[in-house]
């Protein structure tokens, strides 16, 4: 006998609640229908799942092992049944996206129109900082964030990576020279930023190490200002592909050592907080953005 989704969610609730009576409560059976249940479903997979006193219980090793698979299998029969319901229906209402201005201007605002035309009764809300914010705090449904993720309590949806580059304007090169060696960029203007002092370390391998520490020249808060000073002939940059893929296909900008420059991405996901009234909002928006999205040029 196979074990069927009934069978997980029983469990699940079971676990969840503390008790089988409560579990029957929540599930709207008996409490000798989910008693016989977790019996069956023990009986399927041939091990003890829950240690059971007239007290308490308690999951075993197997128990433990088998509730993380269900609660992934049941997550994801969730996000399908989500999904299904999103090809019925029309998602409508507002959502309220929020993420740094130099990927909202660059990965996000080139498909504003595209979306608003398959979803017309979308009120989105494009709101943009560049650091992280908390969504309840700014009544934000989705939040893009670049980097590692540190808030377990969010889930998370990855949109992909993006690659950093060493880069500047053919004018700032030509009037300064491109430098051939890691060592060579101390005799140049770096852009960085202000903060925080983690963007100013540099994947670029030199005899010290495989990272370089860099003193800005001049300091920015945010990648969009250094991409424009690095435009404007004002120096080397280190950005992001998501940002500056056009201009580098376009010639507007210029890889600089290649050879020196290691593999880095930076991961990009989407976070928000689960909520079944603005759940066909996100699932619709995360499933175009994330089709479109082409971070780094060839």
């Amino acid at each position: 006998m196979k074990v069927q989704s009934e069978d997980l969610r029983t469990f699940a609730a079971v676990v969840d609640s503390g008790s089988i009576t409560a579990a029957a409560e929540q599930l709207g059976l008996t409490a000798s229908a989910v008693s016989r249940s977790l019996a069956k479903l023990e009986e399927k997979l041939g091990t003890t799942l829950l240690n059971r006193t007239t007290r308490r219980m308690q999951l075993t090793e197997e128990g433990t092992l088998f509730l993380d698979g269900a609660r992934h299998i049941l997550g994801q029969m969730d996000d399908l049944e989500e999904r299904l319901a999103l090809r019925r229906q029309k998602p409508s209402g507002r959502l309220r996206i929020n993420a740094a201005s130099p990927f909202m201007l660059h990965a996000v605002v080139p498909h504003i129109d595209a979306f608003r035309q398959r979803y017309p009764d979308i009120e989105l809300q494009l709101n943009s900082n560049d650091l992280n914010i908390d969504l309840l705090e700014q009544s934000t449904d989705i939040a893009i964030r670049i980097g590692t993720l540190s808030d377990s309590s969010l889930h998370a949806r990855p949109l992909g990576s993006s690659r950093l580059n060493l880069l500047a304007s053919p004018a700032y090169l030509e009037r300064h020279g491109t430098p051939q060696r890691a060592e060579d960029l101390a005799g140049h203007s770096l852009l960085g930023f202000t903060q925080p002092e983690s963007l100013n370390l540099w994947p670029v391998r030199h005899a010290g190490g495989d990272s370089l520490v860099i003193r800005p020249s001049l300091a920015a808060s945010s990648g969009e200002t250094l991409r424009q000073l690095a435009l404007a002939g004002q120096g080397i940059a280190c950005l992001a592909g998501f940002m500056t893929c056009r201009d580098i296909s376009a010639g507007r900008l210029v890889k600089l050592l290649p050879q020196a420059v290691r593999e880095q991405r930076q991961p990009i996901n989407a976070v928000y907080y689960r909520n079944s009234q603005l759940a066909l909002r996100i699932q619709c928006f995360l499933d175009f953005i994330q089709d479109r999205l082409r971070f780094d040029a060839p």
